[in-house]
């Protein structure tokens, strides 16, 4: 009876009828023993496609999920409308999923929101759960959700954002930068956790990005590494090797930039708006994946694509032990540092981190698997015993660290 794809087909609680959702709107219910059509609910249901359907414990009622931003409840009976759940008008407001458990109904967004409906008021929900990691004072963000740690707070970034994925990020003063594939550099206000009207194009895709002092910022990009302050670009240096990554030193003018291509480190000195190259750290043998310095500026630790992590001295830049860190399987993705500059920990492909000491450097703590099935994509401290780590899995994971 659909002439559009069939999206859901659900039995009744008691088994006696069943009902089938489509793309073309149209709700139909059937004899389970017969497979005789009662009738149409609705003449269309919705007047978008309907992505899923769920029964009442009681056999009684029909809750509709669809793609015109809007859940319907039916009287099965009589197969009429009993009420209309509105939600918003942008596109991620589409319903794509429902339940009914017990006493709750529950729909779910095209954003990943899931929503507990209210039948006694169908224009506000009761309670939204909202799904969703660069890491910035006690907040984490990746693309457009934000968490806050303290309470568990979490919504998402309004405001102009990037229209596609999120490369990097960085904290300057109340404000979070962003780079995304889209080309551009943004800025998320983190008062109000919206992005501001900052929409700066980049001269090729952004890789990375690090913030100076004053807002400055340092973005490593594919064909170059840019200089930018609040919004504006003041330089821009043209190399070869393919920047994949950036970290600036916290006190000192040495900026580390990660070379995709040459599997080289590049150490710059930044003169105002001016990058110089001071040194080229040749010691890996893989594409540098992620650079950081440690935040009282005494190391700076580079992984690569070849599972090694290296730890050097800051600003002479020698290697800080003889010792080689390669207990990863796989390609190392990520690094983050204690705020006591004490330990490190790297999250890899091989979908376990290892938290490494700078006192101890033959010690390490490995957490294998800790995002099962999935590679690590970032890794951040909260403090010196709280990690939080992120998967393709889309997990977020707050770990506590005992040190030995």
């Amino acid at each position: 009876d659909h002439t559009r794809f069939v999206q859901s087909v659900r039995y009744s609680p008691n088994g006696e009828l069943f009902a089938t959702a489509g793309f073309d709107g149209k709700l139909f219910l059937y004899n389970a023993k017969e497979y005789t059509q009662v009738g149409e609910v609705g003449d269309p249901a919705h007047s978008g496609g309907i992505y899923g359907v769920a029964w009442s414990p009681d056999n009684t009622r029909l809750l509709t999920a669809s793609g015109d931003k809007t859940c319907r409840l039916w009287d099965a009976g009589t197969m009429s409308l009993v009420s209309e759940f509105t939600f918003g008008k942008d596109i991620l407001d589409q319903q794509v999923s429902c339940l009914w458990q017990g006493n709750y109904i529950l729909s779910v967004s095209l954003s990943g929101f899931i929503n507990y409906l209210d039948i006694n008021n169908p224009c506000k929900p009761l309670r939204i759960i909202k799904i969703a990691c660069t890491f910035s004072g006690y907040s984490l963000t990746h693309g457009a959700p934000f968490w806050d740690i303290s309470s568990g707070d979490h919504d998402r970034v309004e405001g102009p954002g990037h229209t596609n994925q999120v490369q990097d990020m960085t904290t300057g003063t109340d404000v979070i930068y962003t780079c995304g594939v889209d080309d551009t550099v943004r800025a998320i206000d983190a008062i109000t956790n919206r992005y501001n009207s900052l929409e700066v194009k980049t001269d090729s895709q952004p890789k990375g990005i690090a913030a100076a002092n004053d807002d400055v910022l340092i973005i490593a990009e594919y064909n170059d590494i840019t200089v930018m302050d609040r919004g504006q670009k003041k330089t821009c240096l043209q190399v070869e090797y393919e920047p994949s990554c950036v970290s600036v030193h916290p006190v000192e003018t040495d900026v580390a930039v990660g070379g995709h291509k040459d599997h080289k480190v590049h150490i710059y000195l930044l003169n105002g708006y001016t990058l110089s190259l001071k040194t080229t750290l040749d010691e890996h043998r893989g594409a540098i994946t992620d650079v950081a310095y440690s935040p009282d500026g005494s190391y700076l630790a580079a992984c690569d694509g070849n599972r090694k992590v290296i730890l050097y001295r800051a600003l002479t830049y020698e290697l800080a032990h003889n010792l080689d860190w390669c207990f990863h399987t796989a390609r190392v993705n990520s690094i983050s540092w204690t705020p006591d500059s004490q330990h490190l920990a790297t999250g890899s492909l091989d979908t376990g981190i290892i938290i490494w000491s700078v006192e101890q450097p033959n010690k390490h703590i490995n957490i294998k698997k800790a995002h099962p099935q999935s590679q690590i994509t970032r890794v951040a401290f909260l403090d010196n015993n709280t990690l939080v780590s992120t998967g393709q899995d889309s997990n977020i994971k707050i770990w506590e660290i005992t040190y030995s």
